[in-house]
């Protein structure tokens, strides 16, 4: 009898290790991505893949998604959409991975979307703008908080006529964000009965904006709505501290890109003053959110280390948040099964360290997020500074204001 005792005894534990070694042998659930690490787009994509990582560290710390550990496994785009299809092919097939982060920005992201809708995958998207619109994937959530197609320039443009704006000037890039952004802004001062008195779209090699900013001057506009990249928002606002742009203009900026990022900011110091920007997470104290501030604790010290963006604020959370919508949708179905995540996603809004998450059909915000925020009383050379509230001031969306508009520009720059 106690023999038997001792067996049954001994074949429990062996079973029990059996369980405790099938549990810890259990693959990771791999999440894909591209991220650019080279080329233009590298400064926001290691600022983005950073916050990313914070979340692996972060979940897998609590025991992983599903009882198993989070890997990330990312390839260097080059800040090129000719790489991004081989690599999401690569990721599919040959990675097998379970789920899908996009590559940071609108151009890298554009080609894949294809292959994503025929494979049927859910692609969490990281700052492209309305690239869904023609392909119709149901699959696709977009994580930055643009929202509605027309909301930036409306945002924008609201303010400017507040201000007694009533003609518009409109400079933007020759390329697709800029000019996806332009198109909107066209349709809404239409709609607003605000004549569009000067419509100029410059190359992307574009480093003289001398001229560019004579004929902008001499047009004599109200309101001016840029949509830019960051070379370019560096060397318009140069020839505008040259230059001048004329004591008419009430509001200046909109869509500069590159006036997010702290090295950018940083270098152009007293330039940026007076200028409105979109943005989308800022020190001010409505935007601290669950988690907020212990993200940004930990992204200061490994910032440092990973020689990246110090501030982070543009892209970094939102790289958090991403990894929030999936963990949600995965710990709420129990499974990695695509069309249940996202329907989870479609049906719930999520709470992220960026504030609550619901998403239209198209996969964008149901409301927009995005910040337009004015840059008052920078001084140069001070990172410091940006750390502080009352230096970008909110002025949209209502909910978040933290501040009141200076105009008209050439005083609110002094």
């Amino acid at each position: 009898m106690k023999r038997r005792l001792l067996l049954g005894a001994a074949i429990a534990i062996a079973g029990l290790a059996l369980v405790s070694n099938a549990d810890a042998q259990q693959p990771p659930i791999k999440i894909g991505m591209s991220m650019a690490q080279t080329g233009g787009l590298a400064g926001g994509g290691k600022a983005s893949l950073l916050g990313t990582e914070i979340w692996r560290d972060d979940i897998n710390a609590r025991g992983g998604l599903l009882g198993r550990k989070v890997e990330l496994v990312v390839y260097d785009d080059k800040s090129s959409a000719a790489e991004t299809p081989a690599i999401y092919s690569k990721l599919i097939d040959v990675d097998k991975v379970d789920l899908l982060f996009s590559p940071y920005a609108t151009v890298p992201t554009a080609p894949i979307m294809p292959l994503v809708k025929q494979r049927g995958m859910v692609l969490i998207g990281n700052f492209s703008f309305q690239i869904n619109s023609k392909i119709g994937h149901d699959m696709w959530f977009n994580v930055a908080p643009w929202g509605p197609a027309d909301s930036w320039a409306a945002a924008f443009l609201d303010i400017g006529q507040k201000a007694g704006g009533k003609t518009v000037a409109l400079l933007t890039a020759d390329q697709e964000f800029a000019q996806n952004l332009a198109t909107t802004a066209r349709e809404v001062a239409t709609k607003r009965n605000m004549p569009i008195v000067y419509d100029q779209a410059y190359p992307p090699n574009t480093v003289e904006f001398s001229g560019i900013i004579r004929a902008l001057k001499a047009a004599k506009p109200d309101v001016v709505y840029v949509a830019s990249y960051p070379p370019d928002s560096a060397g318009i606002l140069r020839a505008i501290n040259e230059i001048g742009i004329g004591d008419n203009v009430k509001l200046f900026g909109g869509g500069m890109v590159g006036l997010q990022f702290g090295p950018v900011m940083e270098n152009l110091g007293s330039l940026v003053n007076g200028v409105v920007n979109f943005n989308t997470w800022l020190p001010e104290p409505s935007m601290y959110y669950d988690g907020t501030k212990t993200f940004f604790e930990t992204y200061s010290k490994r910032a440092v280390e990973a020689k990246v963006d110090p501030l982070g604020y543009y892209l970094a959370p939102f790289g958090y948040a991403q990894g929030q919508l999936i963990e949600a949708a995965v710990k709420a179905t129990g499974s990695l099964d695509q069309k249940a995540i996202a329907k989870y996603l479609h049906e719930n809004e999520v709470k992220t360290i960026v504030g609550p998450i619901s998403f239209a059909a198209d996969g964008e915000r149901k409301v927009t997020a995005t910040l337009q925020a004015q840059f008052q009383g920078i001084v140069d050379k001070n990172m410091d500074q940006f750390k502080k509230p009352g230096k970008q001031v909110i002025l949209f969306p209502p909910n978040l204001k933290s501040g009141e508009l200076v105009t008209p520009f050439e005083a609110a720059r002094k």
